[in-house]
């Protein structure tokens, strides 16, 4: 999912479609400030070279800041702010077991 602008300047990943809900908020708000943003879904667990991948080149594609949202353990923005020299924003998911967001 793109915010169908030009090149994107924030990257928004979650765990699973499920966690749609918890991130969709964030991407309300950069296109209420005009701010390019791209969704995807990546899982730490279930897709790490997915994840990895998007880490690894999301500087050079042009983001400038991952917001990551993950429930559980929530590996996702650790894993993420491992892989990138871009800050990383950890949102955390509400699950079955923690209350997140």
């Amino acid at each position: 999912m793109n915010s169908n602008k030009s090149r994107p300047l924030v990257g928004i990943i979650m765990g699973s479609d499920s966690d749609l809900p918890a991130m969709k908020p964030a991407a309300d708000l950069l296109d209420e400030f005009g701010i390019a943003w791209e969704l995807t879904v990546v899982s730490a667990h279930r897709t790490p070279a997915r994840m990895y991948d998007y880490a690894r080149t999301a500087r050079s594609r042009g983001l400038m800041v991952i917001i990551a949202g993950a429930g559980g353990a929530a590996h996702l923005p650790g894993m993420a702010a491992a892989l990138t020299e871009l800050p990383v924003i950890g949102v955390p998911i509400r699950s079955k077991t923690l209350d997140g967001l």
